[in-house]
């Protein structure tokens, strides 16, 4: 019995300890689970109301959709309709822009075609042109009548007022008297000298613009405006007294009593009164023609030769050596004039900011101004013959009103007539220039 009573309270007291410790622990956990299941539920209704909204949502978007690609197709529709009439609007102006460009682009082709067959047949025309007279000047007879009808047109020529200067300068006022009192005092004691002693003043001359050149300091002095004059003069006597001759001193003193603008303009008059007595000679002598057309057939060798030109011209060079060169072209001329050889060797010898043809150029102008004449340079196809040459002179003189010299240049290239420069008048009447002046008219 005690043993019954005894497992009876042990029955209660571990029922009681489940009331007390496990009871409350499973209560939370059915409590807590309970609760889990409820909100579950709660999301699973959450879930099927949202699922019944979007499926709502869904119908309705397909619905606007199917709507909106009515609405598009129906717009698509419209679209086709309103481009396929503007591309044939489109198209019809592009054939018609594609029509207009067409027959402006014909019309073109057309007219180049046109100015090209109207060049080709310009230019043929020249060509046989040119043939044609080629083929009459090689007759000596026809061209030179081809001079005669130049003539005959310019004796027909009215008297112009054009009447260029005998002698140019560049001098300024002062130096331009100076130097014509030098020229006048050369001249008054010229006329009692021997051809040899014009020479040996030219030399003498030639030496003192050279001693000037080297010495700047002593050009300037004798140059300079100033009232020491007979200071100057006894300077030249113990420089060059018992070097030079008299006559030499007396035109150096005669240079340094004016009054010069500048340095150079007195060393240039001393060179140019050199010139002057080598040309006096050749006055004297009667070989002025001869000097002076040497002169010239000098100036259009070195045109024709460049290189002869630059190499005369070159002032790296010394001056011996551009002599030297100078020498022996002249040796190789035939019959050159010793005293136009003279005067280039004095001009290429005493070259200084200038060119070679440039000096012997102004050189030649000198020779034929110095006869109180101009120049009337002449290119023609082959020689004149003396009365067409005098009739040229008579004619040019009555034109310029003024002594005329006739400088003949022969130029195959012209085929026939004359071409006259005088001082900065051309006057062309060559064939050559003729056929030019057609073929520079010719359409383009």
């Amino acid at each position: 019995m005690a043993t019954f009573f005894g497992q009876l309270v042990g029955f209660f007291v571990i029922v009681w300890g489940i009331n007390k410790w496990v009871v409350p622990l499973v209560r939370r956990a059915m409590a807590n689970q309970q609760e889990t299941v409820r909100t579950q539920l709660d999301e699973s209704a959450e879930a099927t109301r949202r699922l019944a909204e979007s499926s709502a949502y869904h119908a309705k978007r397909i619905e606007e959709a199917r709507v909106e690609a009515k609405h598009i197709t129906d717009e698509a529709r419209t679209d086709s309709v309103r481009i396929a009439e503007q591309l044939r609007a489109q198209a019809d102006v592009e054939v018609e822009r594609i029509k207009v460009q067409g027959a402006q682009q014909v019309s073109l082709l057309r007219a180049q075609l046109i100015r090209q067959l109207r060049g080709d047949l310009g230019t043929e025309s020249v060509r046989r042109a040119t043939d044609l007279v080629r083929g009459y000047v090689a007759d000596p007879a026809a061209r030179s009548a081809t001079v005669d009808r130049f003539l005959d047109d310019l004796d027909s020529m009215t008297a112009t007022a054009f009447a260029p200067e005998v002698e140019s300068s560049d001098l300024r006022s002062a130096s331009r008297d100076a130097q014509a009192a030098l020229v006048t005092r050369l001249e008054a004691v010229a006329g009692s000298l021997s051809g040899e002693q014009l020479s040996a003043l030219s030399d003498e001359l030639t030496a003192v613009v050279k001693l000037l050149i080297a010495e700047p300091i002593l050009a300037r002095h004798l140059a300079e405006a100033s009232g020491e004059t007979e200071a100057k003069k006894q300077m030249l006597q113990r420089l060059l007294g018992g070097k030079v001759g008299t006559t030499t001193l007396d035109l150096l003193d005669t240079a340094v009593s004016v009054r010069w603008s500048t340095t150079t303009d007195f060393v240039d008059a001393v060179e140019h009164t050199g010139q002057l007595a080598l040309l006096a000679r050749a006055d004297r002598e009667n070989q002025a023609d001869e000097v002076a057309e040497q002169l010239f057939r000098f100036g259009r060798l070195l045109d024709a030769q460049p290189r002869l030109n630059v190499l005369l011209s070159d002032y790296s060079k010394p001056a011996a050596d551009r002599v030297g060169l100078l020498r022996s072209v002249l040796g190789r001329a035939s019959g050159a004039n010793s005293t136009a050889g003279a005067l280039l060797i004095q001009s290429v010898e005493l070259l200084r900011g200038e060119r070679a043809d440039e000096a012997v150029s102004r050189l030649a102008q000198l020779a034929v101004a110095r006869r109180g004449e101009i120049v009337a340079e002449v290119t023609a196809a082959a020689e004149i013959s003396d009365a067409q040459r005098t009739r040229l002179t008579q004619v040019l003189t009555r034109i310029y009103h003024h002594p005329v010299s006739v400088q003949l240049n022969i130029d195959p290239a012209v085929l026939g007539g004359l071409s006259v420069v005088v001082g900065d008048e051309v006057i062309d009447a060559t064939l050559s220039s003729r056929l030019t002046a057609a073929a520079t008219r010719l359409p383009d």
